[in-house]
């Protein structure tokens, strides 16, 4: 697990050398969000908030170098990434499900954030998911 973590780690050095910022719409968070395609679009999490302490660790192990502890975007790792990282106490007012599931699986191109799919399962994002729902600002 540690050298998964660790390989992510390096993986997001990488793409923050390379990564351009972005000027699409859902990279700041006061604009709409990009629509989501549709392999995605209305899918709903089956976990509901149930799974917010699973997630929780998922988020931790994962997540938080990035977007911190409580998901507002100011991990130590996050801090030299251009854009910042997403504020996701914020986001998660105004996406729904399949919008954070998109995003968590496949990324965000033009910035830093990788996709997760071939590191967790569906399962697992879900999870995070359900996490991200229990964020406050």
């Amino acid at each position: 697990m540690k050298r998964i973590v660790f390989l992510v780690w390096v993986g997001l050095a990488v793409l923050t050398a390379c990564a351009a910022s972005s000027g699409s719409s859902d990279s700041n968070s006061n604009a709409p969000l990009a629509k989501i395609p549709a392999g995605y679009a209305a899918q709903t999490n089956p976990f509901g908030t149930e799974a917010g302490s699973d997630g929780a660790k998922v988020f931790q192990s994962n997540c938080e170098m990035c977007h911190g502890p409580q998901g507002h975007g100011d991990g130590p790792a996050g801090q030299s990434l251009e854009p910042k990282p997403r504020n996701l106490a914020v986001l998660q007012k105004s996406a729904a499900d399949d919008y954070l599931f998109w995003r968590i699986a496949e990324g965000k191109p033009g910035t830093s954030m990788v996709a997760w799919k071939s590191v967790l399962t569906d399962e697992q994002i879900w999870q995070v998911v359900s996490f991200i729902r229990t964020l406050k600002e």
